[in-house]
């Protein structure tokens, strides 16, 4: 099981970023201007570049906002596994709505496939290099997890990450 590349993230924004010319703060508003009418229904909390760029430090970012990311560089979260799925997409999305991970799905799916193959969330979870916490509380997560927990999940689970992305209205 591969992880997803968070460096190789980062660097395909910073790519973009110089080509284009702009700076890391009209990076973070062309991300969040992509759901423009949502924003404006919602007024949430626009994207920090200090989001996009703490990526580099932390090495990781939250399966949400990859999505927002990916959807800038119109790319799938498994372009950024090493022998990814090339021909992976995204759903759809218009400026009324956002990507987002649909994580009771993924728990859901996680749990089923746990259960047929009689495995524990102690066994899932080394098998998955994470904690049974990690796991067991995606059910009770309110907003994201990590993308690379996100993307060792589906691939375990041998699904596509568009099983488990919405264009939501929230």
């Amino acid at each position: 099981m591969r992880d997803f590349d968070v460096m190789a993230l980062y660097e395909a924004m910073e790519a973009k970023r110089c080509e284009r010319g702009l700076s890391w703060r009209q990076v973070a508003h062309e991300i969040w201007d992509l759901s423009a009418m949502l924003n404006r229904k919602r007024q949430d909390h626009p994207i920090s570049p200090s989001t996009l760029t703490g990526i580099a430090r932390r090495r990781d970012c939250t399966c949400q906002h990859a999505l927002f990311m990916l959807r800038w560089l119109e790319r799938s979260p498994e372009s950024f596994i090493p022998a990814g799925h090339a021909g992976a997409t995204l759903p759809p999305a218009g400026p009324d709505r956002r990507l987002r991970w649909d994580l009771a799905a993924l728990y859901g799916s996680l749990d089923d496939g746990r259960r047929q193959r009689g495995l524990s969330w102690a066994q899932l979870a080394a098998e998955l290099r994470c904690s049974p916490h990690q796991l067991t509380g995606i059910r009770r997560a309110r907003f994201a997890i990590g993308i690379r927990l996100a993307m060792r999940i589906v691939q375990w689970l041998e699904q596509p990450t568009s099983a488990f992305i919405r264009a939501a209205g929230w």
